[in-house]
């Protein structure tokens, strides 16, 4: 049958209609929130590349995740900018380091909030790249145990969920092993599997002031031109014992996440960066755009695309939104 028999019109005709025939629903429950944290309390320094977003001391991260869950936002996840870094990152693994303190405050103001950390040296290492160096080369193998001790560092903080974003082969097998064998076998590993060398990563580098002093990282993240490659580390990732799944960035990877989510059973996540919000808010500025819609239409492609859960600078906004709609 066809047109006129065929009016593919009449399910749009009224919004009730278009509600019962949607596809796709974005939920709050779907949200992750990322939270920079700094030393020192009492303080929130707004990022001035990405407007609305903050840099807080552990306390006044505490008082915020306080206030996402009441809103609804089921986690967070934390990158810490410490006051000292060193060639091995020394500052991300000590039991009073910023993420670690900020970790044990967040779960005293809200214990049902889930605590996702990350675990990388890019933000801890005075070279700013995500690895030990030998040379001028990332030395993937030594970095594991140093990654290892950051997770479990996390972890006895009470991290309910460690997410490496280095790209380091073999990590999540070695963070793996290094929990089970400390006695964190219940804590999950949300693992970075398909992350880009991205131009969309900017205003998250001067967020986390992570950005490398030499070189790039495009010798361990991936090349955006690869898709199959991405297949191949959600294949290894998986069989070393991740419990998520994640592709970083996620609108220009939407390709990605649909195929990942066609290969993996595994419960999928996807970030969408900061230069993903930033341009979105930018445009807004402008004109050239209605920020919220543009806001709930990324996201939607996001999760129609296979995600399970999105991680969002605009996490806040959207659940303050969805309270709004709700009354």
């Amino acid at each position: 049958m066809e047109f006129p028999i065929v009016r593919m019109r009449r399910m749009r005709r009224t919004e009730t209609l278009r509600r019962m025939t949607r596809e796709t629903t974005l939920s709050v429950d779907d949200l992750i929130a990322p939270l920079f944290i700094i030393p020192g309390s009492g303080e929130r320094r707004e990022i001035a590349s990405m407007p609305g977003q903050y840099q807080m001391t552990a306390d006044a991260a505490a008082a915020e995740c306080a206030e996402l869950f009441v809103l609804g936002v089921p986690a967070v996840i934390l990158f810490g900018l410490p006051d000292k870094k060193d060639p091995k990152g020394e500052s991300g693994v000590k039991a009073d380091g910023v993420v670690q303190k900020a970790t044990t405050l967040i779960k005293k103001a809200a214990p049902d909030l889930c605590v996702i950390t990350d675990v990388c040296l890019c933000e801890y290492t005075s070279h700013g790249h995500c690895g030990l160096l030998k040379g001028d080369n990332v030395d993937n193998d030594a970095t594991l145990k140093q990654l290892s001790r950051m997770a479990l560092s996390h972890a006895a903080a009470g991290a309910d969920m460690v997410a490496p974003s280095d790209m380091m082969d073999g990590r999540v097998a070695a963070i793996r092993a290094a929990l089970d064998e400390s006695g964190f076998a219940m804590t999950p590993i949300m693992s970075y599997a398909a992350k880009y060398a991205s131009a969309f990563y900017g205003p998250f580098r001067d967020a986390a002031d992570s950005a490398p002093q030499f070189g790039d990282r495009r010798s361990y993240q991936m090349d955006p031109a690869n898709r199959r490659e991405a297949l191949r580390e959600i294949d290894l990732d998986e069989g070393e014992g991740a419990d998520i799944l994640m592709v970083k960035p996620a609108l220009a990877y939407l390709d990605v996440i649909a195929a990942v989510r066609e290969r993996s059973n595994l419960p999928l996540a996807a970030y969408s960066v900061s230069g993903e919000y930033s341009m979105i808010l930018a445009a807004a500025e402008r004109g050239m755009l209605d920020a919220n819609r543009a806001m709930f239409e990324s996201l939607t492609s996001i999760k129609r695309a296979g995600a399970d859960m999105i991680l969002t600078y605009f996490a806040k906004a959207v659940a303050e939104e969805f309270k709004r709609r709700n009354g």
